[in-house]
């Protein structure tokens, strides 16, 4: 839901943008019963594209979410919302509905620094265009973003990924450290 980094993959995104973030995540792991794994995130999230020579601009709304397993696996999904849910869509101007019925992508471990990721999506682009003009622009698009995503993990040192790894390892670090010192104060107060 970053718009920056969707631009590098995707050129024809026009916004981005994740409205409604469920912050605990403790009712969906209760009422699916971690049946599907822990949910990790859960939101409603909006995109736009810009128009291009095939179509006019499209605007989606997706109910969206990660799932995480215990062995180490995630499932990263999202699904259409209705248009009985349109009052959530931010003010402006509305653009036709592109629909994805469903998209999932599929990480999977296969080794200490490697997996396989599976990418599926139903996607409806709406308006009256025939499927042998809007294929190839997607088709194009995941393209895209599958080499987007072997370039960020084969980057190495100073590329996207090790700087993200390092601000996790700090925000770690530094919550650890958060952490002994209020129990240390505590023991030093009893």
């Amino acid at each position: 839901m970053n718009l920056e980094e969707r631009k590098k993959w995707d050129p024809q995104i026009a916004a981005v943008d994740g409205l409604y973030e469920i912050y605990d995540n403790a009712i969906a792991n209760i009422v699916t019963g971690f049946k599907y794994g822990e949910c990790a995130k859960l939101g409603v999230g909006y995109c736009a594209t810009k128009p291009n020579l095939i179509s006019s601009a499209r605007e989606q709304l997706t109910m969206c979410g990660i799932q995480e397993f215990a062995n180490g696996s995630c499932i990263i999904w999202g699904t259409e919302m209705e248009d009985r849910h349109n009052n959530l869509l931010p003010k402006g101007e509305r653009k036709e509905r592109a629909r994805s019925h469903l998209f999932a992508t599929t990480l999977m471990p296969t080794g200490p620094n490697s997996f396989d990721a599976e990418y599926v999506l139903q996607l409806d682009c709406g308006g009256n265009l025939p499927s042998f003009l809007t294929t190839p622009v997607i088709v194009e698009t995941v393209k895209a973003l599958f080499n987007h995503a072997k370039a960020y993990f084969c980057g190495g040192d100073g590329s996207d990924l090790s700087s993200y790894l390092a601000a996790q390892a700090k925000h770690q670090l530094d919550a650890v450290q958060s952490l002994f010192e209020e129990k240390k104060g505590i023991l030093f107060a009893a």
